[in-house]
Formats: C-alpha cells, sequence, structure tokens
C-alpha cells in the first residue's frame, strides 16, 4: 500500500431515503473520520449502519446534507477517481462463477487499468501484497465459488485492499468468520489504519470487537446518531438499553482495560449456583 495523503471523510447533516421511498432512513447525520482512526458503527437491525456505508462509498446519494473527503464533494468525484480512494468490503455480493482467487483479487485493479496495455509491475505487486496481508495466497488457484464464506469474505478484503485504497469502509467484516480470523481480521485493519494512516469504517454488530479494536464507535438507531466518541463513552448500560432494548453490564477486560459487555438474560439461560457449581 502507497504512502499517499489520506483524506478525512465527513458527513454533513446527510438525511437520505432510498430511490422510490418515502421513508427517511438517515436523519441529521454527522460523522467524520480522520486519517488513521477507525471508527465502529454499532446499533439494532434497521438502524442505518449499512446506508451510512453506502453513502460514505457514493452509492446512495444524500437527499440533503453532503459527504465530503478531504475537502471535496464525494459525488462530484469521478468513479475511477472515488475507487482509487475509497474500497467497500460488503458483508454479502455477487460471487462470479469460474473465476479463481487472484483473477478475483485483482480486479481491485480496475481503476487503475490502462486500455489495451495489461497489468503493470505495480497492479501484480499491488494484488501479491493483498493476498498475503488478507492470508489468502494458499487459495490464490482456487475457484472463487467453491470457497466457504468465511475464505470468500478474506478473498473479497484482499480485492478491496489491491484498490490500494486510503479509506475502507467494512459491513459487517466478521460476520462469516470463526474466532480465530474474526481476530485476524480486525488485527490487520487496525494494523493497515496505524501503519498506513487508512481512515476505516466498520458496521459492527460484536461490541466486545469494536471496544477492542475501534477507536471510536458511533451508536445509532432509527436513522439517527444517539452517541459518538470513544468506546468506554458510548458503551454504557444506559445507552445500550435505549438503543438495543437489552439490558447488559459492563466490567473491564482482564487483560485490555476496555469495556466488557455481558448481556443479561431475560429468564431462560442457564445460571451456575454460586456454591456447587450446578446448573438451574
Amino acid at each position: 500500500m502507497t504512502a499517499a495523503t489520506v483524506p478525512r471523510l465527513e458527513l454533513r447533516g446527510v438525511c437520505t431515503t432510498y430511490p422510490g421511498g418515502v421513508h427517511q432512513v438517515l436523519d441529521a447525520v454527522n460523522l467524520r473520520v480522520e486519517p488513521g482512526e477507525v471508527l465502529a458503527l454499532i446499533g439494532p437491525n434497521g438502524a442505518g449502519k449499512s446506508t451510512v456505508l453506502r453513502v460514505a462509498a457514493g452509492v446512495l446519494q444524500p437527499t440533503r446534507g453532503s459527504v465530503v473527503l478531504n475537502g471535496d464533494e464525494l459525488h462530484q468525484m469521478n468513479p475511477r477517481e472515488r475507487a482509487r480512494t475509497v474500497a467497500v468490503v460488503p458483508q454479502e455480493g455477487p460471487i462470479p462463477n469460474g473465476l479463481f482467487v487472484h483473477e478475483m483479487v485483482a480486479l481491485g485493479r480496475t481503476p487503475y487499468v490502462r486500455s489495451l496495455l495489461g497489468p503493470t509491475t505495480q497492479d501484480r505487486q499491488a494484488v501479491e501484497w493483498a493476498m498475503q496481508v488478507a492470508g489468502v495466497e494458499s487459495l490464490s488457484n482456487r475457484f472463487v465459488d467453491e470457497l466457504s464464506g468465511g475464505e470468500r469474505q478474506r478473498v473479497i478484503l484482499a480485492r478491496a485492499l489491491a484498490q490500494e485504497p486510503r479509506l475502507l469502509l467494512l459491513d459487517e467484516p466478521t460476520a462469516n468468520l470463526d474466532l480465530h480470523h474474526q481476530v485476524a481480521m480486525l488485527e490487520l485493519v487496525r494494523g493497515l489504519s496505524r501503519e498506513h494512516g487508512l481512515g476505516v469504517v466498520a458496521a459492527v454488530h460484536d461490541l466486545q470487537l469494536a471496544a477492542l479494536y475501534c477507536d471510536r464507535v458511533m451508536l445509532l438507531r432509527g436513522g439517527q446518531v444517539i452517541s459518538d466518541g470513544p468506546p468506554e463513552a458510548v458503551l454504557t448500560e444506559a445507552l445500550l438499553l435505549e438503543a438495543f432494548g437489552q439490558r447488559v453490564v459492563l466490567s473491564a477486560h482482564p487483560t485490555h482495560g476496555v469495556p466488557l459487555v455481558a448481556l443479561v438474560p431475560n429468564g431462560n439461560a442457564r445460571r451456575l449456583s454460586p456454591l456447587d457449581g450446578s446448573t438451574r
């Protein structure tokens, strides 16, 4: 990944509806991501997390407000320029049949392709680097449509990294991954943000991962921002109850000190007796 200047992303008073719809999905959302910062979007289903990412990627245009990338209006950038700056890792997406993994990752170089001239040395190096850091080198000659969900997710991440983006948008990046690969994915993303000044916005369901790997957390509900700040300020019992309608208790993580979020079951969960360890 190159050391090009990393832009600041800003959503300023963004309101939006989907084409043909009348229901406002986002309501006056303000968001700012600095270079080298990892921001988690959290909130219940339907809160607007994926919509924020679609607006930030330029896929969905606000009905009011603006999206600004390093001082420039995002929607005034041409698609090639935008694709060289912003990369998206969707939660789900179409997987082409009959495409090898290395071919899929190479699609990330599309914004740099020179007509009829073929890939450059820089293109090949970018693809090799992306496959290496995403841990998919061993899958290079496998068909993408034959991979597991977790393997495909890492290939899609590699394709995004091959774009050499300066802003990375991730929609539920750990959804299809096992425990080891969840940690590996977020270790990688946080490492890239530190080493290359990459700005990252990720929609996250796992509050514990958000506390461990994200610099800031934005809590959404009903398309509005309920709270925005460091995990310690946003992951509170009161705010999580307000947003999710679910009680939690918080303590300090035993090794890292960040908020440790524990659900309070509603009545039918197992309970160990404090006297003999038996369940009730």
